[in-house]
This record gives C-alpha cells, sequence and structure tokens, in this order.
C-alpha cells in the first residue's frame, strides 16, 4: 500500500500491534485507553514490556502545565490486576465529553498504607476518601503520559 509520498507502507500487523487497547476505570465503569508516550524512560520501558508496543520517551511533556493535565491513579500495591505494576487498573479523572478532558495525563502513584486491608477504588472520589482516612498515600514523581481513551461510558471514538 502506497503511504504519504508514495512510500510503501507495512500493512502485516493490526492497530493492536502499534498500540494494544488497555482496560481502565472511571466513575467506577470501564474504559478502555491507549498509551502512546511517556516523559519518563523508566515508565515508557515498563509499558512498552506491559504492552508488548513501543511507547516513545517524550521527555518535553513534562513541561507542560499542571493545570493543563488530567490525572491518572495508578496503583503500587493492593490487589491484583491488569495495572502496569499488576495491581487494579488505573482511575481517571474524566473523559471525553468532560471540559476537563484531556489525554495527557499527571500519573499519580497510589499505595496502600495496610496491604491487608486493599480494595478496589473504582472512582476518584473513592481513592480521596481512602486518603482522608489515610488507607493510601499518593506520590506525585511529575511523569506525564499521553493516555487517549477510546471507549468510556456512554460513548467511543
Amino acid at each position: 500500500m502506497a503511504g504519504m509520498g508514495g512510500m510503501a507502507m507495512d500493512t502485516d500487523f493490526s492497530a493492536d500491534d502499534l498500540a494494544p487497547v488497555v482496560r481502565g476505570i472511571f466513575e467506577g465503569e470501564e474504559v478502555l485507553f491507549i498509551h502512546t508516550e511517556a516523559s519518563d524512560t523508566q515508565v515508557a520501558q515498563l509499558l512498552t514490556d506491559m504492552m508488548a508496543a513501543e511507547v516513545i520517551v517524550v521527555s518535553s511533556l513534562a513541561d507542560i502545565p499542571q493545570d493543563l493535565l488530567g490525572n491518572v491513579y495508578v496503583f503500587t500495591n493492593g490487589i491484583s490486576g491488569d495495572g502496569p505494576m499488576g495491581f487494579q487498573p488505573d482511575v481517571f479523572d474524566s473523559i471525553p465529553g468532560d471540559e476537563s478532558y484531556t489525554p495527557l495525563r499527571a500519573v499519580n502513584l497510589v499505595t496502600w498504607e495496610d496491604e491487608s486491608e486493599p480494595r478496589r477504588l473504582n472512582s476518584v472520589a473513592e481513592i480521596q476518601a481512602a486518603l482522608n482516612a489515610e488507607e493510601i498515600s499518593i506520590e506525585q514523581p511529575s511523569i506525564v503520559v499521553n493516555m487517549p481513551i477510546l471507549v468510556w461510558p456512554g460513548g467511543q471514538r
């Protein structure tokens, strides 16, 4: 197949080979998203290994002002699951159609303080309640990941 500029394009792959779809959570409902770029080399490698598809390092993503970023909550311990660190799926604070939606996400690392009491947290409100109850801590390592949401409650691209 001829691509831009008359160059031949390899078509022996599927879209999942480029950016496999990942399951996450928004307000207790499943979302499907992809990882495309990360501001941190180690995070890009972790996601590349997890997805078996390259996540590109774009260090300048870390320079984007915080007020232009969405949030994603990534669990570092707790219940086992499909999250990038082997625990529950990521939780998002916005979806397409929300005024605050952006695919560029500040990573928030959620850690259970008492691993004998973890449970699945399904929304930012539940995360905030667990934080207020001192059940979890949240670290903000100034890492940004481009995570476009492709399917969300009530919609899809």
